[in-house]
């Protein structure tokens, strides 16, 4: 009876282990297409003042203690937050800019966990309007994994991201 329960408990925790393994690496991507001019939409997400008026982190927590530090706009600037009184803080950093083309974010998160995303922004022009590609990267060790793929953190990320394009889009039109 006990090797069957450690033959059981066993076969769990390597299921879990492979389960997870899927979330070790997250790549999302999602698009929209915004009836605004490609500078306009360039230099919404570029300036990271501008980002309050779309984050859907802060739809989510109004109540985030937001700076930005450096020159806005530019390689090195940076958005810092605290959240959800203080247990949610972190900072993106614009770390690539490819003028009306291109810009990269990379963030690092302190809290709840650490880790460290990046976000790559791609704009394309389509005749008057402006198609926006946001990639979603992240790498992670097997316990951040096992604990996102527990909570669905693919999933809610999906959900955020795409929420976060819809706001985008709301703002510039």
């Amino acid at each position: 009876m006990m090797y069957i329960l450690i033959a059981v408990l066993v076969a769990g925790i390597i299921s879990v282990l492979i389960a997870a393994n899927t979330t070790k690496q997250i790549y999302l991507e999602n698009s929209i297409t915004i009836q605004a001019p490609l500078d306009r939409v360039f230099n919404q997400v570029r300036y990271l003042e501008k980002f309050p008026e779309w984050s859907p982190f802060l739809e989510i927590d109004p109540n985030q203690k937001i700076t930005v530090t450096g020159t806005d706009g530019t390689i090195g600037a940076q958005y810092h937050w605290v959240g959800n009184q203080g247990k949610d803080v972190g900072y993106q950093e614009l770390i690539v800019i490819e003028e009306q083309a291109k810009l990269v974010f990379k963030c690092t998160i302190e809290k709840p966990y650490t880790a460290a995303p990046q976000f790559t922004y791609l704009f394309v022009p389509v005749g008057n309007t402006t198609k926006v590609i946001q990639q979603f990267e992240l790498k992670s060790g097997t316990m951040n994994a096992i604990f996102m793929w527990l909570f669905g953190t693919k999933k809610q990320m999906q959900q955020l991201n795409a929420r976060g394009l819809q706001l985008l889009k709301k703002t510039l039109e």
